[in-house]
């Protein structure tokens, strides 16, 4: 029984060449979650009162 390396070969390149690609979309998928969730906040509006610091009545 003969070994086909050439189809071994081509399979091989096929597959690194898919991990790749995958890894390159990742971390671009990673980078706009991380600007998402750096910028996507609630800022603080200047006259809603603060109820940490009032005291008890």
């Amino acid at each position: 029984m003969e070994i086909n390396w050439v189809i071994i070969g081509i399979v091989v390149a096929v597959l690194i060449v898919l991990i790749v690609l995958i890894t390159k979309k990742n971390q671009s998928e990673k980078k706009k979650l991380t600007d998402l969730l750096n910028n996507d906040f609630k800022k603080a509006e200047e006259n809603e009162p603060d109820f940490d610091n009032v005291s008890e009545r």
